[in-house]
């Protein structure tokens, strides 16, 4: 195997990295992962980080975890991936019914993907030609979206479209649909659009609970409840994006059952293998599935599809995943490390000035870093990044968004894990801004 001086070589030569500005990064020596134990990264010299954003935010129950490495090998055994276009397969029908069991009421159907955006793009797709393809001329008008400010709905071009962040998707703007966007601070403004053009709405987009790429910005209780109940009084669809916020991260399955909400259609990803798989899906509902069927000469089936739909290793991860939700009773271990973070984060806020707003949904949270006066930071001294590069050095992986410091650690993190992130924050903040 090549040492490290040796990968890291091949890495600046040849990898270009997402969301990254790389000609600081090919003036830097970036950790090199190798491997993962439990709860911790190590590198190519052999440091231990604990990975408190799980791997963005994808991993749940370690990166080792025994019952997905044995399903994994169990099903390599069998075969790797085979094709869903004409062909069915086991992986994807025993996964398509335990997700269709664990989902919001009302959601059976099941569409596969690859990840978040293209669950995503798989929503927008499916509401839009949904009402192309109604018998009423009237519900052909539905052709509009509705997003949110702030939003993040992935990468790809739909996805893109319905997004609100300007620093990622201002640019791609002219090879976009334009959406009506609606503000994530004030009700009425929703209210507002569904008033004047409900009639044109296809369905209404939203991260529930949780914006998280827009810096773990929270929408006050009862937000998505009334989001629902708008988009039933409009005609129009909702679609949820749960690609962040799905598999007990809020501290319940899915952020939904929060506020007994099912929506219309809803975007699943990242940890749904548990962080060992690319894999992504979109449930509907019966009757949204319906309304694609016909004769094959009337053109009305889903052309929509990936050359990795359904596939059986990231199937059997996914399946892993359920497995070990119900073995190990998860989402009622972590109750108590939801409690634990809350009252650590509540401590730091107590403790340093430099630290503005808080916020948190279960094992997901974000710290704003301020001015001691609680002005905010001047982006260009990027005190996020170097808290988050300084964490580093006391053996924590944490990634910010601008001067918000997002804290997302898998399920299985310990107490003792706990404190072990939020002392090396604290220090490392206090090193930072000297505050």
């Amino acid at each position: 195997m090549a040492d490290s001086e040796d990968l890291h070589a091949l890495d600046a030569r040849n990898v270009w990295h997402p969301f990254t500005q790389m000609g600081d990064w090919l003036d830097g020596r970036p950790v090199m992962i190798e491997r993962g134990e439990g709860n911790y990264l190590i590198d190519s010299d052999g440091r231990r980080y604990l990975d408190g954003v799980s791997s963005l935010w994808v991993n749940l129950h370690g990166h080792d975890h025994p019952i997905l490495r044995a399903r994994l090998h169990e099903q390599i055994d069998r075969i790797a991936h085979s094709t869903l276009l004409g062909l069915a397969a086991v992986p994807p029908a025993r996964l398509a019914a335990q997700l269709a069991r664990i989902a919001p009421p009302g959601l059976e159907r099941v569409f596969f993907s690859d990840n978040g955006s293209t669950a995503m793009e798989v929503a927008i797709k499916l509401a839009f030609q949904f009402w192309q393809q109604s018998d009423d001329t009237a519900e052909r008008r539905r052709i509009r979206f509705v997003t949110f400010d702030g939003a993040y709905h992935g990468d790809t071009l739909g996805a893109v479209s319905v997004g609100g962040i300007e620093a990622f998707h201002g640019r791609f703007a002219p090879l976009c649909f334009e959406p009506l966007r609606a503000s994530n601070v004030d009700m009425a403004s929703l209210e507002g659009i569904l008033a004047r053009h409900g009639d044109e709405v296809a369905a209404v987009c939203i991260e529930p609970l949780i914006q998280a790429a827009a810096g773990m910005l929270t929408f006050p209780r009862g937000w998505l409840r009334r989001v629902r109940e708008l988009c039933d009084a409009s005609g129009a669809l909702l679609i949820v994006d749960e690609v962040a916020t799905g598999f007990g991260r809020t501290g319940t399955m899915f952020a939904c059952e929060h506020e007994s909400v099912s929506p219309d259609l809803l975007a699943i990803a990242k940890s749904m293998t548990a962080g060992f798989l690319p894999l992504g899906a979109t449930l509907t509902t019966e009757r949204i599935f319906e309304g694609f069927l016909g004769p094959v000469a009337g053109g009305q089936q889903f052309f929509h599809g990936h050359s990795y739909t359904g596939n059986a290793l990231g199937c059997a991860a996914a399946l892993a995943n359920l497995e070990i939700f119900e073995r190990e009773r998860v989402l009622e271990r972590i109750a108590p490390r939801i409690e634990q973070l809350a009252a650590r984060l509540a401590q730091l806020r107590e403790q340093h000035a430099s630290v503005g707003d808080v916020r948190q949904v279960g094992l997901m949270a974000g710290v704003d870093l301020v001015r001691p006066d609680g002005a905010p930071l001047d982006p260009a001294d990027r005190s996020g990044h170097l808290v988050c590069m300084a964490l580093r050095h006391r053996g924590v992986i944490l990634r910010p968004l601008g001067d918000t410091v997002v804290i997302m650690p898998p399920l299985s993190t310990s107490a003792d894990e706990i404190d072990e992130l939020m002392d090396a924050l604290s220090a490392c903040i206090s090193e930072v801004t000297g505050a």
